[in-house]
């Protein structure tokens, strides 16, 4: 199969769910991966879990890893252009000619899965693609990222060298559970007898939970907030920012093209993380400032040059929504006007979500999203709850045309936010790039 055919097949599988045999069980996963001769045992990895800032943690792990000359695998997701984004190695997603080639080779351990048990997810098959990826290009070692909770999510077959559980906050209320406690108990699943698993959670009844589950588990609980001893020096320009970070094992002085202060949070977890290493894998102070002025993270308080100047920033949960609010705030400070163009899931808390929002000058554009398997919530609803916070707001249903009156609408100085949903994000950069304006320089 090509490409298109590749994502053709993998869209059909969307609405697949875990086996009516053992429902909400990795018996599946497992069993693919064996079928595919269990190429996730074939290099060390590392595991970064959370409820924010997942993505941006592995990223930044994995430049630094790269930097220090391993060649260093990357699972993440969801992706902004392209399921290949999935897979990548050193920084490069894998080729669609080589993508689809590899879904064409899973052809016949898909069959087999499919017969004992039922047809593996989309998010099951990308995943299996990303370990057999990695594992034929001979990486050194992988950074991956859990999909959906930690206990019983995809990627929670593996045994790392770390496990990483960012923050905790409420999403996926509807799975995990609808308490902090709740939503720990879930991710601290994927502690593993040994291994050390650094946090940055601070509210004290997740860390409790984090901590136990810790302990029953046999795995070393390494706090973040207990290992940085200090991060001084901050100093924020247009597009990056720079500071210094001590640790009890070192100081970095990191100069890195991402904005907010909740990167800085995620940078810290990312060297905490890299400092419980085995000797073998250790970085160098150098190698971790080199890999942070490397970083690339797309959509994440991403400032676009132009007039008005657009930002785009995947903030699809009221916690990620509250840090982005506030790193506006800091950036951009309040004697702006703000244009929100903002789409939400139907199955996310869209009044929590709006709620991080209140107090700017602001107008808003509710619009939706088309993505296989996924609902977004009607504009009509949002202008509701909006209206409701005391906020000001219409309803566009075409994302393009949100974005273009957005910008019409802005005055000289006014600021265009595109947010919510990874869908319309996506969607709108994308159309940005190629119809609009380039990406900010780097630093």
């Amino acid at each position: 199969m090509n490409y298109e055919q590749a994502e053709a097949y993998l869209y059909s599988t969307v609405s697949e769910v875990a086996s009516p045999r053992t429902p909400y069980r990795l018996d599946r996963m497992r069993y693919f991966l064996e079928v595919l001769g269990n190429p996730q045992r074939r290099y060390p990895s590392l595991h970064i879990g959370g409820t924010s800032g997942k993505s941006s943690t592995a990223t930044m792990i994995a430049a630094i890893l790269t930097a220090s000359g391993k060649r260093c695998g990357l699972h993440t997701k969801p992706h902004l252009e392209s399921m290949t984004e999935r897979a990548r190695i050193d920084g490069v997603s894998i080729s669609h000619e080589r993508f689809a080639e590899l879904l064409t080779d899973m052809g016949s351990a898909i069959e087999e899965v499919t017969r004992e048990y039922s047809r593996p997810s989309y998010y099951e098959t990308l995943l299996a693609l990303a370990f057999l990826h990695f594992a034929l290009e001979r990486v050194d070692i992988a950074v991956i990222e859990v999909g959906l909770g930690g206990t019983l999510d995809g990627t929670n077959v593996i045994t790392p060298l770390v496990s990483v559980i960012t923050n905790i906050g409420l999403d996926h209320t509807d799975v995990l559970g609808d308490t902090l406690e709740a939503i720990a108990a879930d991710k601290v699943g994927i502690a593993k007898p040994g291994v050390p698993l650094v946090t940055a959670v601070s509210d004290p009844g997740a860390e409790r939970v984090i901590r136990a589950g810790c302990a029953a588990a046999g795995a070393p609980y390494v706090s973040v907030q207990s290992q940085v001893r200090a991060i001084e020096d901050q100093v924020e320009g247009q597009y990056g920012q720079s500071f210094v970070l001590r640790t009890n094992q070192a100081n970095y002085k990191v100069e890195m093209p991402l904005l907010g202060d909740f990167q800085i949070r995620n940078a810290a977890a990312a060297v905490v993380a890299l400092e419980q290493l085995p000797t073998l894998y250790r970085v160098t102070p150098l190698d971790v400032e080199q890999g942070f002025e490397s970083v690339h993270i797309a959509g994440r308080m991403e400032v676009l040059p132009g007039n008005p100047t657009v930002v785009f920033d995947v903030a699809h949960n009221s916690d990620k929504a509250r840090s982005f609010a506030h790193a506006l705030r800091a950036h951009f400070g309040d004697d702006h006007r703000y244009w929100f163009v903002i789409a939400i899931g139907e199955n996310k808390d869209a009044k929590e979500l709006l709620e991080s929002f209140t107090g700017f000058e602001s107008s808003f554009i509710f619009t939706t999203f088309h993505a296989a398997g996924r609902t977004a919530a009607r504009p009509q609803r949002l202008a509701s709850i909006a209206q409701d916070l005391g906020l000001w707001g219409r309803e566009i249903s075409d994302p393009v045309e949100a974005l273009s009156i957005a910008r019409r609408n802005a005055e000289q100085g006014d600021i265009v936010v595109v947010t919510g949903s990874t869908f319309v994000v996506a969607d709108l950069r994308a159309w940005w790039l190629e119809n609009v304006g380039t990406q900010a320089p780097a630093g």
